[in-house]
């Protein structure tokens, strides 16, 4: 294979992993407390919007001055909101899911279902049109992988990779993994030993909702400049499938989201040839993942309280 070919192919790669991972590590975290996180698309769009839109509103008066103003700290703000604002998302799913015991699908529907719709409103308030918002000037920088031309990529990038030993650290090593991964099976048993099991699902569902923030964040000012409508392009239910395919583990759920970034990284070096019609290549990243998925998910076990609320 031509190098410049295989450099295009692993940059891609990494490129279309790093959402993925981020959401579905986010989803890891909900998941093995105890509550299913469907929001995650939606809690993605939530987080590209804010990212996008706070850089802009941050960066546009320094840009009225001076077109070529440098305002290095707007799209890090941009990073902090996107985290925020899916930390706040979660909590909604939270509370509705824990509190008032909803069901969780439903629930996460819904949030999917305002991730469309509610960006549109905002954007045609700020920007007078439901479907972009301004491009920003000043976006994050890229640092080179190993000094190799070619193989530069946003911080938000290294931070995704890095988080999968530490998630793995924190569920499997820690005491607040061990009350985690508790409430998630045992829920009851956790509970009589003293362990707060709605506490620990909240955060579960919060940090969910914080690392979903941050592939939205990727999505609008790591890989582009700007929000677009629906860009998550269902990177929320493909993280659901890599943490499936991945048994709710920090490896198996980065090696899950590597093999689908490569699915989407094949697409899109299909994308300009003629081997394949058009729809076909767009929609291989999904045929695959179905394929796979449809021999796989039968042998997955979910943490056993997962999707049941809890009942003192």
């Amino acid at each position: 294979m031509d190098t410049v070919l295989l450099l295009a192919l692993v940059s891609s790669m990494i490129r279309a992993t790093t959402p993925l991972l981020f959401a579905a590590l986010g989803g890891l975290f909900s998941e093995r407390s105890g509550v299913v996180n469907i929001a995650l698309e939606g809690i993605i769009l939530f987080g590209a919007l804010a990212a996008a839109v706070t850089a802009q509103l941050v960066e546009a008066p320094h840009l009225r001055e001076s077109l070529t103003a440098r305002v290095w700290y707007a799209p890090w703000l941009g990073v902090l909101a996107a985290m925020v604002v899916g930390g706040i998302i979660g909590w909604i799913h939270a509370v509705v899911s824990i509190r008032y015991k909803a069901d969780q699908i439903i629930s996460g529907t819904a949030i999917n279902l305002m991730g469309v719709g509610i960006p549109a409103v905002i954007l045609s308030g700020l920007y007078n049109n439901t479907a972009t918002s301004t491009p920003i000037r000043n976006r994050l920088p890229t640092w080179e992988l190993f000094g190799i031309d070619g193989l530069a990529f946003s911080p938000l990038v290294y931070l995704a990779f890095i988080l999968v030993p530490i998630t793995w650290f924190v569920v499997f090593r820690t005491p607040f993994g061990l009350r985690l991964r508790s409430v998630g099976e045992h829920p009851h048993a956790a509970d009589s030993l003293g362990v707060n099991v709605f506490r620990m699902r909240y955060v579960g569902v919060v940090l969910s909702g914080v690392l979903a923030g941050l592939a939205g964040a990727y999505l609008s000012i790591g890989n582009v400049n700007q929000f677009v409508s629906e860009m998550s392009g269902g990177r929320g239910f493909i993280a659901l499938a890599a943490l499936i395919f991945g048994k709710w583990h920090p490896i198996g759920v980065f090696g899950a989201t590597l093999l689908f970034g490569a699915f989407q990284a094949t697409e899109v070096l299909l994308r300009g040839g003629r081997i394949l019609p058009p729809t076909v290549v767009q929609s291989l990243p999904y045929i695959l993942t179905m394929i796979v998925l449809a021999g796989f998910v039968g042998r997955s076990v979910a943490p056993k309280a997962s999707g049941k609320p809890f009942e003192k």
